[in-house]
């Protein structure tokens, strides 16, 4: 039997069990300013667009993408990472890797295919959006940091912007904005895909690389500096056709590198054929 004590001390387990988690008042600043300065340059991007002027519109995205890229990996280097962080991190990218390519490419080339136009740019906004949620589930679940699943938003983001910087001119008729089509819906599927994209999060930058190495960065440097238009295009480009590459050697690695076997019913045809002819 339950003494009165007994149950008086069960009933205060019970309600010290359940009661919510109290969470910490105040953020990690330094992190926090990376963000912030992520989604502004998504709403600016956003402001200009709008205004028409593209040239001045898209160079925000890439700016946005190297300070996403610098948030997490100084949180991580200085301990100031939380879960208001993370949270904060994607509710900007939404904004600047969703909303903002969405009417980037809107405003410059989908306007002329009216409802489809719109359309296309709000299925380049909710691909953006599941594949961050995802990416969250997959992020607190564990898994190879080597590689994405599906095409990650700076880098879907990275190819209409690098496209409109290419050419600012935009389209007005409605024959050749139909390719700009092709531009948006691509980056979207390929972002709520399961192709796997290499991820450059595992990389040490604390150990001893060849002076080859750091020559190739100035090199890269020189070239984005003096030729950015075109060095841009390609770097975004040459990623998105990485992860296809890759996925056609590694399936023809898995089958050997030769043609399947032939069945018994294709050398039997094959037999037939040869004695008919």
């Amino acid at each position: 039997m339950l003494t009165q004590d007994d149950r008086r001390l069960r009933f205060l387990r019970r309600r010290r069990d359940s009661s919510p988690r109290r969470f910490r008042r105040g953020v990690y600043l330094l992190p926090s300013l990376f963000t912030m300065g992520n989604m502004f340059c998504g709403y600016a991007c956003v402001v200009y667009a709008t205004r028409g002027e593209f040239e001045t519109a898209a160079p925000f995205i890439g700016v946005a993408i190297v300070l996403d890229m610098l948030d997490g990996r100084i949180a991580r280097m200085t301990g100031t990472a939380s879960e208001f962080g993370v949270e904060f991190d994607s509710l900007a990218d939404i904004i600047t890797f969703g909303i903002a390519p969405a009417i980037l490419s809107f405003e410059w080339g989908l306007v002329p295919l009216g409802r489809l136009g719109w359309a296309a740019g709000f299925l380049f906004l909710a691909a953006a959006a599941m594949r961050l949620a995802r990416f969250n589930i997959q992020s607190a679940a564990g898994g190879d940091k080597r590689y994405f699943v599906g095409m990650p938003s700076p880098a879907a983001a990275a190819i209409p912007a690098s496209t409109v910087f290419a050419y600012p001119w935009g389209f007005q008729d409605y024959r050749s904005a139909l390719p700009v089509l092709v531009m948006v819906l691509v980056p979207a599927v390929l972002m709520v895909s399961k192709i796997r994209f290499r991820s450059f999060k595992t990389l040490d930058l604390q150990t001893r690389r060849p002076y080859s190495v750091l020559l190739l960065i100035a090199a890269a440097i020189v070239l984005i500096t003096t030729h950015p238009r075109y060095v841009l295009v390609v770097i975004a480009y040459a990623y998105l056709a990485s992860a296809l590459v890759e996925m056609a050697v590694t399936r023809f690695q898995h089958r050997g590198g030769r043609l399947p076997a032939p069945t018994d019913q294709t050398v039997a045809g094959t037999t037939r054929d040869s004695a008919a002819g």
